[in-house]
Formats: C-alpha cells, structure tokens, sequence
C-alpha cells in the first residue's frame, strides 16, 4: 500500500472520532508517557528547574505534566485542520489579535517573517492566518518516518500553505520574499553550533539558528512575531505582535548575535506567560558553547 493512502486512512480514521474523545484518548496516552518515559521526563523537570529556580518542585512537576497534556491536545487537534475552513475556524480559534500588523507588512510589499516557537498549537497557528488573510511558506525539519512525514506534510499544505525543508531552504525563501510572501519559522529549537549562534535563553546559553537573522539583515522584509495560546475554554486566542526593529550596525556578525537575541528574548517572554504550553521535552540547550572552542 502506498504511503499516500496509508496516510488518507490515518486521517479519515482518526478525523471521525469526535474531538472530545480524541482529546481524552491522546491526554491519556501521552499522560502514560509521562509516566512510562523516564528520561524525557527527567529531561523535561531538569529543564524546568534551571528555568524557573524560584518555583518549588510540586509547582514544576504539574507544569511538566501540563506539557504532556499540551502534546496530546496538539496531536488530537491535528485532525481537525484538514476540514477548517475560513467559516469554522472560529470552532477553535475565537480572539485573533494584531492581524492588521501582517496586513500594514503586506502593503509594504517586500514579503513577512513570521516568527514563533512551538507553543499553544503551533500546528494551528499558520493553518489559521492562511484561512484569515493569505498561505504561508512554512520552514520544517523532515521527520524520520517517511510515513509520518507524508501525513504532516499533507495537513500542513491542506489550506494552502508551502512547506519548504530546512536543508533546502534559502533560495526559495528569497524568492518568496520577492513575491511579497509570508515566510512562517520556528525559532525555539537547539541546532548544531555551525548553525547558529549562543544566545541568553532562560539564564543559558542557547544555540539559536541564525537564518533568521541573515534573512532580516540581507532583506528589507519585516520581521514579525507571531503565537497562539490556548484559554481555559480550550479554545485559542492568536496574537500578532508588531513589526520589530533590526539592528544593523555594519558588523555583521554582532548584528547576527544582537538581532537573534531580540528574537529569542520574546518567545522567551512568550512561553513565561503559561509555560506549560511549550515544549520542554525538546532539549532545547544540547549544544555547548565549548564545542565551539573544541573545533578551533
């Protein structure tokens, strides 16, 4: 059987059961996981410990908890996203704010950066400003699983949006940026350190890319951040902060670590306002500034 129709089924599958009963089954598996996964639980508290020192460690334990909650409710709702339309996403999406900052960018017709983190439904977020205004060209690392991959890949493009690899990216980021296109990029994840650069992150250094940095310095296209939240009543609420100032001082390596800082510091500020919302299990500060001095 072909990975296409594997995947159809996968979706068909899991898109008829009701989204309540979804919501219950993934909780409870990942709650299992929680549980049944020592090391990505550890890895999880550790992570939350040297973030926040002043919470005690009931306090960290339940926002861990709340993180393996926050995964099975973004799985379960990955769903839904085939059948959204620009007349029901308002089923999951109810407050959307700061869309005129995506439409004042727009006008200025040299493309957006839109840049978030893997919080609240990261997945949902795109999916609703492709709906509410225009698709995006979304950046994403290829999973492992090439069946996996195939499913993200087609819920991902339901509503229009264009996932671009990460390893193939640049030429057709600069060309979408030319078209005046919305360019939608994660930037919370830890990668390689000839990747990127050492940023503060929650009291750490943080090996942050830098491609988004180069692309603001290199272009003219606004740099914008963007997330969404989930509220007690499980629905959402999206938020599309201002235009941001890049700093360009003529070093281009300094304007490279200064800019990507400025980025950093609002997910950072982001996911302090319901930190169970993102993704501690992700290790976030892998690579160590002295793997850079090992290699020189």
């Amino acid at each position: 059987m072909k990975k296409s129709a594997i995947t159809n089924i996968i979706l068909k599958c899991f898109g008829a059961i009701p989204r309540k009963l979804r919501i219950g089954f993934f909780t409870g598996m990942f709650r299992l996981f929680y549980y049944l996964s020592p090391r990505q639980r550890l890895i999880t508290i550790h992570n939350l410990r040297r973030a926040f020192p002043e919470k005690k460690t009931t306090e960290i334990k339940a926002i861990a908890k709340g993180v393996y909650r926050t995964l099975g409710i973004v799985t379960s709702e990955f769903f839904d996203i085939p059948t959204l339309t620009k007349e029901n996403i308002s089923d999951l999406v109810n407050d959307i704010e700061g869309l005129e900052n995506l439409e004042k960018a727009l006008g200025k017709n040299k493309g957006i950066l839109l840049f978030g983190a893997h919080f609240g439904n990261w997945e949902l977020s795109v999916i609703a400003i492709s709906l509410l205004l225009k698709p995006l060209i979304v950046i994403y690392r290829p999973l492992d699983s090439s069946i996996l991959d195939d499913l993200v890949m087609k819920v991902r493009s339901s509503t229009g949006n264009t996932p671009i690899r990460k390893d193939r990216a640049m030429r057709q980021m600069l060309r979408s940026i030319k078209k005046n296109e919305i360019l939608g990029i994660l930037l919370d994840q830890n990668v390689a350190w000839q990747e990127g650069v050492f940023v503060d992150f929650f009291g750490r250094p943080a090996c942050t890319n830098n491609g988004l940095a180069l692309l603001a310095l290199h272009t003219e296209a606004p740099v914008i951040p963007g997330y969404i939240l989930r509220l007690k009543n499980g629905k959402y609420r999206m938020v599309i902060k201002e235009e941001m100032q890049v700093v360009r001082t003529g070093d281009e390596d300094e304007d490279i670590l200064i800019n990507t800082q400025n980025f950093t510091r609002v997910i950072e500020d982001i996911i302090r306002q319901q930190p169970d919302q993102w993704l501690w299990i992700h290790q976030r500060w892998k690579t160590k500034p002295w793997q850079v001095s090992n290699t020189a």
